[in-house]
Parts: C-alpha cells; sequence; structure tokens
C-alpha cells in the first residue's frame, strides 16, 4: 500500500445538552468548548517525522469533506457519550472511501459493538503506537490492537499543544498521573489504568506547561487525574514544590484545577502546597451522605472522613469543592432526596453533578448487575439530569426518578435562589489563594459586561442581581469569582429546566396515549349493543387526537432547541402507536373521510 502521509486526527462531538459541556456558560466568554482534547494531542506526538497532522475538534469547528479527503488515515477518539456523533464520522469517512482507526475509552471498552472501523487500538498506546503505525504502513497491522501493559509514563513525549486552536477553549489540559488506589464498584479508572497511579516526572510537566505558556495561553488549566493524590507523598515531595516555583518564576499564569479524593482534607501541608502553587477548584466524588450506600460501593475512602468537616476544610485553603453525587445504590431510600439536598446545601457546594447510577461496560458494578440478571441497556454515556438508568433498581424505579427530579429542581431551581444560596455559603468558607488580587482581566469586565445584557432579564434576575450586589459590597475581592458563579449557574439553570420541561411533555404524550387506548377499549366493548354510537364516538376520537397532538408538537417546538430533537423523534413515535390504535376502524374511518393511514 501507500505510504500514508496525511493524518487526520478527528475528535466527535460531546452533547452540548449535558451539565459537563458548560455550553450555555461558554456563550459569556467568548469560547466554545470546555476543554481540548487532550488524548488526541497526546496520541499526536507518537507519529513519527514526516508525518503531516490536522486536528479536527468538532466541539469548535465543522468536519468537512475537502477535510477527510486530504487525509490518507482518520484517528477517532472518544467516551461513550459522544458515541452518536462519533459513529457518525465513521460512516462519513467510510462513504468517502477512508480507512479509519479508532481508540479511547469508548472503543476500548466497546470496540465489539462499532461497525465501520478498520483498526481498534485500544488501551494505553505509548509504548506500542510506533509498533501499529509501522505494521499499519506495512499492511500487517490487525483489526485490534491492545496494549498489553502499562507503560511508564514518567518521561513520556508531551502532548503536540500546537495542533489546538487555544483561543477557543475555556481552559487548557495536562495530565500528571495515571490510576487511582481504590476500587469503587461502579468506577472503571482503577480497572483501566490500574491501582498503583503512574506518575510523570516533575521535569516533564514543567515543560508541558512552558510550551501551553509558549503558545500564549493564560488562565484555567485542569490537572486531568482522575485523582492527583493518588501517590500524595509524592505530589508533595516533588510535584507541588516544582510548581510553586514555575509559577512565582512565571508570574502565576495558570490558576489550576483537578480531581482528588475526599482524603485531601487530612493532610494541611497538601492544602497548602496546593493553595501556593494556585489551585483554586478541585472535583470530588462524594456520591452520597448515606454511609450504607458508600459501604455497599467500596468507597471507602469517603467512609473514613467527616465529609461536611472535609469540604470546608479545602474551601478554607481557597480552593472550591465541585462535587459529583450519585442516587440509586442498592440501600437507598425514598428519603436519600432530602439527604442529598440538606448536604449540598450545607456545605455550599455550588456545582454538584448529581447523577443516577449507571453501570458502566467492565466495572464490577456492571459484572455484578449481570449476574444477577439486572442489566436492561447499554449506557448512552451521560450521568447527569439523565431520569432512567440501565438496570433494575431497588428502589421503586418512579420513586427513584420522582426522587432525582426533586434533588435537580431544587438545587437548580427556577429562580436560582437555592444555587445563589449556596454560592455564598462557599464565598465565605473561601480562604485567601495565591492568584487573588493580581487584578482583573479584560476578559472578566467582557464576561460581565455580557452577563449584565443578559442574566438580569431571566426568570432568576432578581436573585442574580442580589447575589452580585452582596458580593460586590461584601467581597469586593471575590466578586470576579462571583460573576462566574453566577454565569455558571445560567447553564446548570437552563439545563436543569430544560429537561424538566422535556420530561413534563413526555408525561403529556404518555397521558394522552394511554387516554386514548382506554377510551378506545370502551367503545370497542360498546360496539357490540350499540354499533353506530360507537363509532361516533371514535370519529370523534380521532379528532381529538389530532387536537392533542397539534398541542404537544407546539410544546415541543417550545422547548430548547437542543432538547428539541429526541423529542420530534418521541413524538413521531407516539403518534405511530396512537394510529395503529385506530386499525381495527379504519374502513369505518374511511368510508367516513377520514384517512388513518401513514
Amino acid at each position: 500500500m501507500n505510504k500514508p502521509r496525511n493524518m487526520l486526527l478527528v475528535y466527535p462531538e460531546v452533547p452540548r445538552n449535558t451539565y459537563w459541556s458548560f455550553q450555555y456558560a461558554l456563550r459569556f466568554t467568548g469560547k466554545r468548548s470546555s476543554m481540548p482534547p487532550l488524548g488526541l494531542a497526546t496520541v499526536a506526538a507518537l507519529f513519527p517525522p514526516g508525518v503531516r497532522l490536522k486536528l479536527i475538534d468538532l466541539n469548535i469547528e465543522p468536519l468537512l469533506d475537502q477535510d477527510i479527503q486530504w487525509a490518507d488515515t482518520v484517528f477517532i477518539s472518544a467516551m461513550i457519550v459522544q458515541k452518536t456523533s462519533f459513529q457518525n464520522v465513521v460512516t462519513r469517512c467510510k462513504d468517502l472511501d477512508k480507512t479509519v482507526v479508532a481508540g479511547g475509552p469508548y472503543p476500548t471498552s466497546s470496540f465489539q459493538e462499532i461497525d465501520g472501523v478498520d483498526h481498534f487500538v485500544l488501551g494505553e498506546v505509548e509504548d506500542f503506537f510506533h509498533m501499529f503505525f509501522e505494521d499499519f504502513k506495512a499492511g500487517s497491522a490487525g483489526r485490534v490492537c491492545q496494549a498489553r501493559q502499562r507503560p511508564d509514563i514518567s518521561c513520556t513525549v508531551g502532548p503536540r499543544f500546537d495542533l489546538l486552536d487555544m483561543s477557543s477553549y475555556a481552559c487548557m489540559a495536562v495530565q500528571y498521573s495515571r490510576g487511582c488506589p481504590y476500587r469503587c464498584e461502579f468506577c472503571d479508572i482503577w480497572q483501566v489504568y490500574g491501582t498503583r497511579p503512574r506518575l510523570k516526572s516533575s521535569a516533564a510537566i514543567l515543560k508541558e506547561l512552558t510550551s501551553i505558556y509558549r503558545l500564549g495561553w493564560r488562565g484555567p488549566l485542569f490537572i486531568v487525574d482522575d485523582n492527583f493524590i493518588g501517590n500524595k507523598q509524592q505530589v508533595k515531595r516533588e510535584l507541588l514544590p516544582a510548581l510553586r516555583d514555575w509559577q512565582v518564576d512565571h508570574g502565576y499564569p495558570f490558576r489550576f484545577f483537578t480531581e482528588a479524593s475526599v482524603n485531601m482534607a487530612d493532610d494541611l501541608q497538601l492544602l497548602a502546597g496546593m493553595r501556593d502553587c494556585g489551585f483554586d477548584a478541585v472535583f470530588i466524588g462524594i456520591e452520597t451522605p448515606s454511609l450504607a450506600a458508600l459501604r455497599e460501593t467500596g468507597k471507602i475512602q469517603n467512609l473514613k472522613a467527616d465529609m461536611p468537616q472535609a469540604v470546608r476544610r479545602i474551601q478554607s485553603f481557597g480552593i472550591e469543592v465541585m462535587a459529583g453525587f450519585i442516587m440509586g445504590f442498592d440501600s437507598d431510600s425514598p428519603e436519600i432526596a432530602d439527604r442529598q439536598i440538606a448536604f449540598i446545601q450545607q456545605t455550599g457546594i455550588p456545582q454538584a453533578m448529581v447523577g443516577l447510577l449507571t453501570a458502566l461496560p467492565g466495572t464490577q458494578l456492571f459484572k455484578r448487575l449481570q449476574k444477577e440478571n439486572r442489566l436492561m441497556a447499554t449506557t448512552d454515556g451521560n450521568n447527569t439530569h439523565c431520569l432512567t438508568t440501565n438496570f433494575k433498581t431497588r428502589l421503586n424505579a418512579d420513586i427513584l426518578k420522582e426522587s432525582y427530579k426533586k434533588v435537580l429542581s431544587t438545587i437548580y431551581d427556577s429562580n436560582l435562589k437555592n444555587y445563589f444560596g449556596r454560592c455564598n455559603v462557599m464565598l465565605d468558607n473561601l480562604g485567601s489563594t495565591a492568584h487573588q488580587g493580581h487584578g482583573v482581566s479584560l476578559s472578566e469586565i467582557r464576561m460581565l459586561w455580557k452577563s449584565l445584557k443578559r442574566q438580569p432579564f431571566t426568570t432568576y434576575g432578581f436573585q442574580y442581581l442580589k447575589f452580585l450586589v452582596h458580593n460586590l459590597v461584601k467581597k469586593t475581592g471575590r466578586f470576579p469569582d462571583a460573576v462566574k458563579l453566577a454565569i455558571v449557574g445560567h447553564h446548570f439553570h437552563t439545563i436543569t429546566q430544560a429537561m424538566l420541561k422535556r420530561e413534563r411533555v413526555m408525561a403529556l404524550m404518555d397521558e394522552r396515549y394511554q387516554d386514548l387506548q382506554r377510551c378506545l377499549q370502551h367503545y370497542t366493548a360498546s360496539a357490540q349493543d350499540n354499533y353506530w354510537e360507537a363509532l361516533q364516538n371514535v370519529i370523534d376520537l380521532w379528532h381529538q387526537k389530532g387536537v392533542a397532538l397539534k398541542l404537544i408538537r407546539k410544546k415541543i417546538d417550545r422547548l430548547h432547541v437542543d432538547f428539541r430533537d429526541d423529542m420530534r423523534e418521541k413524538y413521531g413515535e407516539v403518534a405511530d402507536r396512537m394510529r395503529e390504535l385506530f386499525e381495527a376502524f379504519e374502513n369505518e374511518l374511511v368510508r367516513n373521510g377520514i384517512r388513518p393511514g401513514p
């Protein structure tokens, strides 16, 4: 085969209508995506010299046919939540007769169900990518190429940040470690990356930071580790001192945030070191205030902590706590909703990612539920604001659904009073940070202006203005943080309220269908006694169906644009099912000038 020269790396679209996208907050910032595709940038660095690379992130720019035609081969990486966009890209590439190579989390866990891909490169590829590429050029690469071991990443080559359009992202990202020492039942990280954290050297991380700095980036930088403190001693002894010195030498150009386990609160030296480096946020998997649920899922690190006290302690070092919460554990009772709400409100966690428990492929939870014959479907990867699980829960499904809706509609209420209340609690608890007092940037002034032009005129406008004025007067030094929190609140408000409206329309469709089915069954039974009266009732019911469907369609058209497509699909399905109910009366309806067919 001809030697491949032009390599196109494609990152599929992340759904906008998810909490994790932050799409509705980004519109205030002038950015198009919250995070760059670090995995693809890392793989790009593994190609040999002489190969021409182009990286296209569908979250910031479209994929054109001419881009695909330029390429000899297309490489695609995706998470499960991107699988619809992933499949669309594969289909387009195959239609243009291009070879497709896929890797990343979704292909690694689910390659058996994916069609159209010529080669799967699965797992951590640093140790074998060069061998795969040589075989690929020679035409001898297998369809499935799997990493046989977890690579040493201490001195791995840095990602190709130069391939990214940095101006389109709200933050940059680097990776320091892989793996997590904990074995939570629902989590696949420790099974994919191992329980012994592998770390890059401090020198390697500083080299990546310098590369990003020289490319002009300033601002938020996400250290994407699934548990930043998996090897806490090495973080304290080597990385944090090196980061602090680098930040001081460069004038604190970056504000770091990361993911870690709650036991970080036990170590004051660690917290002080992170503060002095410029860390101002951390995402923690709190999951639940229920000790029974924590035991059930093996979340031992949370069992050892006084979690409200841990959150407050982390906040006292100037680090905002963002957190994940889960509902639907086997031990959960209907009271879990009130307990989750109380915990989130009292601890002041503005950005609370609450989701129903999902069984991901490859997890111990998935395997257990499979043995118990409780799995119902694969997951779409969306673990927030989705009202269904992919397994049979112990708690009644309808009760769990209503409990979950109660949590979301309370913490992200229609006027955001509870949200802004949490923001005030957090800002009261927040200690000083290393970069605090470095002045207000032009981009922050632009965000405030865009915010003031729009947010006062929303349904939560009064609470928004009250929040900003309070913090301008009482916490002037934290006012830029208050503005950012208000903008983030708009995102959560948009998603939550659209989801609740969508759910009401779904309920209306189901209700109208059931009413129609019940009435038709009654008229069918009564036709034996008075056929012509029953037929007239059926005709009237047909017209009522049409009126009901028009009303439902209008409600769908009023939904947020990003929530309409799947609802229109559902509408079509319900309309077809309604029409099928009239099949027994089709001939009579036709005689009366009604054509019930498609």
